[in-house]
């Protein structure tokens, strides 16, 4: 898991959308999915995703039983400047890791 987030954080740099500065505390605790209204999807995926999953990863937990981020992440990057498909692929893999992780420990 470890390497595939270093991935997208890698790409999400590339394509100009990796923030210097978080989000502040409140655009954090929104208790909407992909924090939808306060956060665009790229910093979801930043100060949200990346950081639970690294979290999760070295610490142990339970991971999510399913996940289905890539529809989101077509629909949010829909009208972007650059072309998203590498993206959205790296997404649908995070996705795939996360559904078989969550399958096999049994997810919360």
């Amino acid at each position: 898991m470890d390497m595939l987030l270093r991935e997208l954080a890698d790409e999400l740099r590339r394509r100009g959308v990796w923030a210097g500065e978080p989000p502040s505390p409140a655009a954090l605790s929104s208790r909407l999915p992909f924090c939808c209204d306060t956060l665009s999807f790229t910093e979801w995926l930043q100060w949200v995703l990346i950081p639970r999953l690294e979290d999760l990863d070295r610490h142990g937990g339970h991971w999510p039983a399913h996940s289905a981020m890539r529809p989101m992440a077509e629909e949010s990057l829909a009208g972007c400047d650059w072309t998203t498909r590498d993206t959205i692929e790296l997404i649908g893999r995070v996705d795939a890791l996360i559904n078989a992780r969550g399958a096999g420990k049994g997810g919360a």
